[in-house]
């Protein structure tokens, strides 16, 4: 393991205890845990002190004199250093450092007065356009899928579209199967505009996160009302409009736990056939004649994130991606001593070591990896204590792409899509069809 260095001065202050008066028939006020870098945008450089300011208030005030545990670890992975403060009317502080790229990730917790623990989390992107990879891209990475890609082309589309109703007069909508390998199709559902001229309309994709689910009509509506090709697919291949109890009945039966099937083997993998998929979705599209033979966005969160970065590697008609706390990411991050991504695919053994097997069918399954292939323009969002999806693994992917490329940090944001970065990622795709317009009458 590198050699990670630690300054830690634990500052403590204990004031009178403020009192959680309240009407006898009120029910007490719980006190709120909190903790922050002392910069905003909490980036450093290694070797820089990071301060974590630790707050217990009640009603907005200082709640002093209780003890609070503190961890802090490499982005969750291992412990550094741990103790104790005590809470007074200023905020306790702890102050640590690192001497290589990564995250340091500070998390506090304290009962409360029902006996409950109640945490909290801050992080410290420390010269994260540094991190890199946790292993190299495999030798044959490209012979693999090029021979997985071949054999998908040698299957027929034939592309079932039952027309189904519209919610806009002006769209048409259909729920579409495409044929695949394997025994799932492609299942989503399909909007165009009505009476579209051929070779006029852009296409987006939007893929799904973790979890077994109907595709979205209204999602591929909204594109197709913005004079767009859109499409939006489930994660598995399943029929679309069903009862909630029956993806409850697949969640809990067929596909509980995919994302572990067959992990041993690169062939075997849940995830090679949703990766083709991306592949047949996007022929799909592109075979459309109303599709402007030049733009192809793919987008999601989660799981969705980490799909739209691997359908840019995989097929060179992906022109943008927008990936939201993308998963996926740095399947092979034991290898190197850090955080592995969603879904923790490669197991630890006995002795504390990945699993050799699946550590090796994970390279050819990490969007990091996937993520040198594409020359798409990208945009990313990161939290940075994100639990779910790391910020370190996101990163050594972020640093991977070769080409136009942003980041969207939020120092105090977990594992979540919201309405802010959803409008950014809808700006970055208007932006990318008017530059793609742009080019075209050039």
């Amino acid at each position: 393991m590198r050699r990670i260095s630690l300054r830690l001065l634990a500052g403590c202050l204990v004031l009178m205890t403020l009192p959680l008066a309240a009407a006898p028939t009120a029910a007490p006020v719980k006190p709120a845990l909190s903790v922050v870098t002392d910069r905003e945008e909490a980036m450093y450089r290694a070797g820089e002190t990071v301060e974590f300011r630790i707050a217990l208030t009640s009603e907005k005030k200082a709640f002093a004199g209780a003890t609070v545990k503190y961890v802090l670890s490499l982005d969750g992975y291992g412990t550094i250093s741990e103790g104790e403060v005590t809470t007074g009317e200023e905020p306790a502080v702890v102050r640590g450092s690192l001497d290589q790229p990564g995250f340091l990730r500070c998390t506090v917790s304290v009962k409360d007065a029902d006996g409950k623990v109640v945490t909290a989390l801050a992080a410290a992107a420390v010269d994260p356009l540094e991190i890199k990879p946790s292993l190299p891209v495999p030798e044959d990475f490209d012979e693999f899928w090029k021979a997985q890609k071949s054999q998908l082309a040698a299957v027929p589309l034939n592309p079932q579209l039952t027309p189904v109703k519209s919610p806009n007069p002006e769209v048409e909508c259909f729920d579409v199967q495409v044929g695949c390998l394997g025994e799932r199709p492609v299942s989503g559902y399909f909007a165009r505009p009505a009476g579209a001229q051929p070779k006029s309309l852009p296409a987006v994709l939007f893929v799904h996160g973790a979890g077994v689910r109907s595709s979205i009509l209204g999602t591929a509506v909204k594109q197709a009302e913005r004079g767009r090709l859109g499409m939006d697919i489930n994660a598995h291949g399943i029929p679309n409009g069903k009862p909630s109890e029956y993806y409850q009945e697949l969640s809990n039966g067929e596909l509980k736990d995919y994302r572990f099937a067959g992990r041993e083997s690169r062939e075997k993998s849940y995830f090679l056939g949703m990766y083709l998929r991306l592949v047949r979705a996007i022929d799909f599209l592109t075979s459309q004649p109303e599709w402007d033979g030049k733009t192809v966005i793919v987008t999601g969160h989660s799981q969705g994130g980490g799909q739209s970065l691997v359908a840019a590697g995989l097929d060179p008609r992906v022109t943008a991606i927008a990936s939201g706390v993308p998963a996926m990411c740095d399947h092979s991050g034991n290898a190197a001593n850090r955080i592995a991504g969603w879904p923790k695919l490669v197991p630890l053994t006995g002795d504390g070591k990945p699993d050799p097997q699946v550590l090796e069918a994970s390279r050819y399954l990490d969007a990091m990896n996937f993520a040198t292939r594409t020359k798409a323009e990208s945009l990313l969002s990161v939290g940075f204590i994100d639990i779910t999806c790391p910020p370190t693994g996101i990163y050594a992917t972020y640093n991977n792409l070769p080409g136009t490329k942003r980041m969207l940090t939020r120092p105090r944001m977990g594992h979540a899509a919201p309405p802010d970065i959803q409008e950014e990622f809808a700006k970055f795709i208007d932006d990318h069809i008017a530059r793609q317009s742009q080019a075209a009458t050039k």
